[in-house]
C-alpha cells in the first residue's frame, strides 16, 4: 500500500489561513509600497519657458535685473530656488537675457551704472553689457538664455544643470 499524506481539518485550515493571509497581505502590501516608492521614482522636469512679462518692462539700454522661483521635488523634499537673470534691451527690436550668476563660483553679479558693467562681489570680476569678461577670474561670459516674444511678452528658456 502506498502511503499517501493525508491533511487533517486543522491543517488544511492552517494551510488556508496562511494562503489566505498571505494574499490579503499582497493586495494591502503592494499598493503601500508602491505608494512609499513612487515619489522616488518620478521624473523632474529641467526646463521650460519663464515668462519675464510685457517686453516695454523693459528701458532700451538699461540692464534690468528679473528674478523667478523653480520649485523642485527631489522624492519627498520639495525645494524652492530664487534665480535672477538680466534683460538687456540694446534696441527695440534686438535684446538678450543673461543669467545674473558669475561664472566663476556662482556668486550674483549686479550691473553697476558708473562702470556700465556687471561685477562680481566675491573675485572682483567684470562683464561687459554682452556678458563677455573684461577683468576677474571669471572662466567665460555669463550665460546667456534663449529668448522669444510672444503677444508682447518676453519668455526664456530655462535649462536646470
Amino acid at each position: 500500500m502506498t502511503d499517501t499524506p493525508q491533511l487533517d481539518r486543522r491543517q488544511f485550515v492552517n494551510v488556508v489561513l496562511a494562503f489566505l493571509g498571505t494574499l490579503m497581505g499582497a493586495i494591502v502590501g503592494l499598493p503601500a509600497i508602491g505608494y512609499l516608492i513612487s515619489p522616488a521614482t518620478r521624473v523632474q522636469k529641467k526646463e521650460g519657458w519663464i515668462t519675464l512679462g510685457p517686453l516695454e518692462n523693459y528701458p532700451v539700454g538699461t540692464p534690468t535685473l528679473f528674478s523667478f522661483n523653480r520649485t523642485t521635488v527631489n522624492g519627498w523634499e520639495k525645494t524652492v530656488n530664487s534665480y535672477g537673470a538680466y534683460v538687456v534691451r540694446f534696441s527695440p527690436d534686438q535684446l538678450k537675457v543673461f543669467s545674473n550668476l558669475c561664472t566663476h563660483l556662482s556668486c550674483r553679479v549686479s550691473w553697476k551704472e558708473d562702470l556700465k558693467e556687471y561685477v562680481c562681489p566675491c573675485h572682483d570680476g567684470h562683464f561687459d553689457s554682452e556678458g563677455k569678461v573684461t577683468a576677474g577670474p571669471p572662466p567665460k561670459p555669463l550665460q546667456e538664455y534663449e529668448t522669444k516674444i510672444e503677444d508682447g511678452n518676453l519668455f526664456i528658456h530655462y535649462v536646470d544643470g
